[in-house]
């Protein structure tokens, strides 16, 4: 299947191959400053018509069978309106919202790119996971108090280190940086340089958020009690990937493994390993190798195929 992102040189930055899709803000326009500059942008998607379901459908289509990267476009194109009301709702976070459209745009061009059309789920809904992981993923890379770093290594870090200095310290040794490089297997300095993040002192909520809006504070950003609509819509979206992606996963999988799957790993109500051992005629101990078995693979494979996964599940390994 051809790629939408094959209209820019493969080492541009996801922004500019987002940028190829989504209508740009012309340099004069940006000079009239963010509100001008964003209502410039909309003015410019007035002339991208939403599209039907059939429409979508076909389009999609179009593009998953024969590669015809003008539906693709189409396809981005008729959606763009999606991300801006997404990233509106970061805008407190955020002040410059066209940074974040952008960011949301290489997500809806990610939707794009794996949507099935035979699935029965509309684009629009397939596509709000992918457009708010980008756009968090953005957030959380740009502005942190403790700021996780662009990698997936330093995300990785900063979700263990805590706890790896809390297992040594049961164990009785010494924690030294030298010793949580070699456990986390990673460098000595970047476990200094993340411990030095993490441990700067808390600000209190009635500090300024940034040096240019003193209007803005950090307790603005704190969340209210219970999800939002927003959250419940975003979980629902996620729960599905998820489960998507462990559907994948399992039909390559044999009868047992897939078994092991259904009745272990992801069942609400689990049969024993005993239960699975009588089944099988192996011992209790060999189903538990299997299980565990194929936990590994099965977080191996949700990282190779989910962004950022171990964001959403960073304790999962240990």
């Amino acid at each position: 299947m051809s790629s939408l992102k094959s209209t820019t040189s493969d080492d541009a930055p996801e922004s500019e191959r987002a940028s190829t899709l989504a209508p740009q803000v012309s340099s004069s326009d940006r000079s009239l400053g963010p509100v001008d500059a964003l209502s410039a942008y909309m003015a410019q998607l007035a002339q991208y018509a939403p599209i039907s379901r059939e429409e979508e459908h076909a389009l999609a289509v179009r593009w998953v069978e024969d590669g015809d990267e003008d539906a693709g476009r189409q396809l981005v194109l008729a959606n763009l309106r999606l991300v801006v009301k997404i990233a509106m709702e970061y805008r407190r976070a955020w002040t410059n919202v066209l940074d974040l459209i952008q960011s949301g745009n290489v997500g809806l061009l990610e939707a794009v790119q794996r949507f099935d059309p035979y699935k029965g789920v509309k684009l629009t809904s397939y596509a709000v996971y992918w457009i708010r992981a980008y756009i968090l993923k953005y957030i959380m890379d740009n502005f942190r108090t403790v700021r996780l770093g662009r990698s997936r290594a330093q995300r990785k870090l900063f979700f263990r280190l805590n706890k790896e200095k809390r297992r040594l310290e049961l164990e009785g040794f010494d924690v030294e940086p030298k010793l949580l490089a070699e456990r986390l297997d990673v460098k000595e300095d970047d476990v200094i340089d993340m411990d030095q993040r993490m441990s700067q002192s808390d600000l209190s909520l009635n500090a300024p958020a940034r040096r240019d809006d003193a209007a803005a504070e950090f307790g603005d950003f704190v969340p209210g009690a219970g999800p939002s609509a927003e959250q419940i819509v975003g979980d629902s979206e996620l729960s599905h990937v998820f489960q998507e992606k462990i559907a994948e996963f399992s039909a390559g999988l044999g009868e047992r493994d897939r078994q092991i799957v259904d009745e272990r790993i992801i069942a609400e109500e689990q049969k024993t390993l005993q239960e699975l051992a009588d089944e099988f005629g192996i011992s209790r101990e060999r189903v538990r190798q299997l299980e565990k078995r194929l936990v590994d693979q099965l977080r191996e494979y949700m990282k190779a195929n989910l962004v950022d996964f171990e964001y959403y599940a960073p304790d999962g390994s240990e």
